[in-house]
């Protein structure tokens, strides 16, 4: 299967299975000499597991992360960091039915189609366990860009028809509700939405929102290099993502060339921008500001109401899926966001390094 890796520089490579022994990541490409302890990669992974609030999978997992590689004395070795996470509540019996048919919303068919096999239990690397490897990588790209004052924020936007008021705007909030929501009232909203969803063998979607603060100008190419477009693939890779928006996103279609375009201003001998519609890049170029992006997440897919499918004999049949799953799936992906956002920065500040000769002359000290 090709196409688990993700970067240039910086560069992931997930591997893993759902109901397998175990999943993980390879990085390659971390400078030596960063700081990083298993407990940095923990407070991520912490953030995404599975059974921590009653709108979430009551499945249980630890999910404790091991360095087998790439660390000596809390400092990165400049060689590939190797993190292990064990599976240790799979419950494949669950998904013995759906071997044979193709559940609606999921990638079974399109599996199928293409491997004329796939591993049903959970739904293989289909399933969102494969993120595990993606936040432990993106945890160690937070750590590599606090180094530069680089800092990120995500939360959950919006779930179901419920928004966040940004005058109630509480940082300590996105770790404390279980939406990941940081406005209180509007997480009790959104909860109160979700308990009748849920009622209703249903699910629901929403919005994340992920600001990355202290990007330096002039990160990513113009061309088929953008930072915005390194940005989207990333999300988009996320299975549940539909949509990805950057600044104002769809709403500047809308919008007049006055009203879209952000006037330039000097500050302290800098030039900044007066607005940020254009959230951060400009030209797939990073321009100093905040970069604003957004996940627009599906509702989960497995639903315990009955719906129609066919089966691998290609009959018409309808199904009530069993098992354990989140009710919405936005607020542990809020993390994931954030872990890939984190990868892409860091890949395209390390690949940055060579855009000027100045650049080169420093580091060979010429």
């Amino acid at each position: 299967m090709a196409g688990s890796s993700y970067g240039n520089i910086f560069r992931i490579t997930t591997w893993g299975e759902s109901h397998g022994a175990a999943l993980g990541v390879v990085i390659d490409g971390c400078p030596a000499g960063v700081a990083l302890d298993v407990s940095d990669i923990q407070a991520y992974l912490d953030r995404r597991k599975p059974g921590q609030t009653r709108i979430s999978t009551p499945r249980k997992e630890a999910d404790a992360a091991e360095i087998l590689s790439g660390l000596f004395e809390g400092r990165t070795t400049g060689t590939p960091i190797s993190i292990l996470v064990r599976n240790t509540s799979q419950r494949s019996a669950d998904y013995s039915e759906i071997a044979s048919y193709y559940r609606p919303g999921h990638a079974d068919y399109t599996f199928d189609a293409k491997y004329g096999f796939r591993d049903y239990r959970g739904g293989g690397r289909s399933s969102g366990r494969e993120t595990i490897g993606r936040v432990a990588a993106g945890a160690v790209a937070a750590r590599l860009l606090d180094e530069f004052g680089i800092r990120l924020t995500a939360y959950a936007k919006s779930i179901g028809p419920v928004e966040i008021d940004m005058n109630r705007f509480d940082r300590q909030a996105i770790l404390t509700t279980p939406t990941c929501m940081p406005d209180t009232e509007a997480s009790a909203r959104a909860e109160s939405y979700l308990d009748d969803c849920m009622r209703n063998y249903d699910s629901a979607g929403g919005v994340i929102e992920c600001v990355i603060s202290g990007v330096p100008a002039g990160l990513g190419d113009p061309v088929f290099g953008k930072l915005d477009a390194g940005l989207a693939q990333a999300v988009m890779s996320i299975g549940a993502v539909k949509a990805v928006e950057i600044g104002d996103g769809v709403k500047s279609a809308s919008y007049r060339g006055s009203e879209n375009n952000d006037p330039f201003r000097m500050k302290d001998g800098s030039v900044v921008k007066t607005t940020n519609h254009a959230g951060g890049i400009l030209g797939g170029i990073s321009d100093g500001s905040d970069i604003i992006l957004r996940a627009h997440v599906k509702p989960t897919p497995s639903i315990f109401s009955p719906q129609k499918t066919v089966n691998r004999q290609g009959e018409e049949i309808e199904i009530a899926i069993k098992g354990r799953h989140d009710p919405v799936i936005v607020p542990r992906a809020v993390v994931v966001v954030e872990a890939m956002a984190a990868v892409t920065i860091a890949d395209a500040l390390l690949m940055n390094a060579g855009a000027k000769l100045e650049n080169l002359k420093k580091i060979y000290g010429v």
